[in-house]
């Protein structure tokens, strides 16, 4: 359970968005529900989660989504682990690849260097202190083009975004890896 419950009468516009996302998970979504004690928190996540990347040229949904993982391993977000492994494979990432993003990843031969770099920088955005060697920012800066470091940075962002709102309001996993 949930740090604190949410409101009893949730406004019509923030129910309308929740049942959107709730038809589309398929889950209750406890986050938002939450969030409806305060409305701005409430429509400023949801307008920053519509806009999240779903894939953007070389940084196809595979990418992604190991960056989405890899975020929520290091976050240490159970619900964020959850929702964000959820159907892992089909994004034709294997069960070896999937285990290694909670630890090492480096021996996994099918990972590819972009994917390994991302995955290192990510791991490097979600920790604290923020520390960033410039050998491993030149990496990353010859790998990827300037518009896909805005997205792989601005989606590991996101994914530490709503791990630190989630574990803060003590929010449980959701279930989607059932």
């Amino acid at each position: 359970m949930s740090f604190i419950s949410p409101p009893k009468r949730i406004p019509f516009l923030l129910k309308l968005g929740i049942l959107i996302s709730e038809k589309i998970t398929g889950r209750t979504m406890l986050p938002p529900r939450i969030l409806s004690w305060y409305p701005k928190a409430a429509i400023g996540s949801g307008i920053m989660e519509a806009f999240v990347a779903h894939e953007d040229g070389r940084m196809d949904k595979r990418m992604l989504k190991i960056i989405r993982m890899a975020a929520s391993y290091a976050a240490a977000c159970p619900f964020c682990v959850d929702m964000n492994s959820h159907e892992y494979r089909k994004y034709g990432i294997t069960d070896e690849e999937a285990e290694s993003l909670r630890g090492d990843f480096e021996g996994v031969a099918s990972f590819s260097e972009r994917e390994k770099l991302a995955i290192t920088y990510t791991r490097l955005i979600s920790s604290t202190p923020l520390k960033f060697h410039p050998d491993v920012v030149e990496k990353v800066k010859a790998a990827f083009t300037e518009r896909e470091f805005v997205v792989l940075v601005s989606t590991a962002a996101q994914v530490n975004f709503w791990a630190r709102l989630i574990q803060g309001l003590g929010i449980p996993p959701a279930g989607f890896m059932e």
